[in-house]
């Protein structure tokens, strides 16, 4: 199994539209990117900690391409709102993906590369960050898979 992680607004929401995914095994929601003290929701929340919401992906790489999670990230947010997405506001909404070794910095480079000159988002300029992996906090189990766990459609935005 490999690990991918990507940041793109609330949590939930990505958790949920990767959990969709053929060859996805498990998607936790977390936080990554800020100081390395472990935070709570709502120091997360708040935005003081520098971390954003995250989802850790575990997936079968025989059966989805790091490529293809990619495909799924740029598809389901804006990666051109910076440091929000709709009415999320703030540093912990960020469009980031954090890469696990070169090869995964190499792809998510080449990636948001092809999304720029595919002209989808015309002008505007992609804002994702791409940096490499830090310590994952995973988020308190009342998070995880929290759109099922509470009969909701989904948390998407639209855009």
């Amino acid at each position: 199994m490999t690990i991918a992680t990507f940041g793109a607004g609330c949590f939930w929401g990505v958790e949920h539209f990767f959990r969709q995914v053929n060859g996805v095994v498990a998607a936790e929601c977390g936080y990554m990117g800020g100081n390395d003290k472990y935070q709570t929701y709502e120091q997360v929340k708040a935005g003081a900690t520098g971390h954003a919401e995250v989802v850790q992906i575990e997936y079968d790489e025989t059966v989805v391409s790091y490529d293809e999670l990619l495909t799924v990230f740029w598809q389901n947010h804006n990666p051109t709102t910076l440091n929000m997405q709709g009415a999320d506001i703030g540093n912990q909404y960020r469009s980031t993906i954090f890469t696990h070794d070169d090869a995964q910095k190499e792809i998510a480079q080449q990636s948001k590369l092809a999304l720029t000159k595919s002209g989808k988002w015309g002008s505007k300029l992609i804002v994702t960050e791409i940096t490499s992996v830090q310590t994952f906090h995973p988020a308190e189990e009342y998070h995880q898979n929290y759109l099922q766990k509470n009969d909701l459609p989904s948390c998407h935005i639209s855009f």
